[in-house]
């Protein structure tokens, strides 16, 4: 499966070192891969599915955060 090919390639992207626009970057194929796992989730009902959801969210606001930087000051 593609998907499923796309989302280890990511999982397994090195995160450090990126640009800016390598975030941003990043950001989107991530939004993209949830949603593309959501619509299957939601014929499948699959666990794993939901759980490889939850890792790509875990990643995807670790990149976020670091766009926004700290607005907490």
């Amino acid at each position: 499966m593609e998907l499923m090919q796309r989302v280890t390639a990511f999982e397994q992207m090195k995160k450090s070192g990126m640009t800016t626009s390598d975030r941003i970057k990043a950001s989107r194929e991530a939004k993209s891969l949830i949603l593309e796992l959501n619509e299957i989730y939601k014929i499948k009902k699959d666990e794993k599915i939901m759980a490889i959801m939850k890792r790509l969210t875990v990643l995807k606001r670790k990149i976020e955060k670091r766009l926004r930087g700290n607005l907490s000051v």
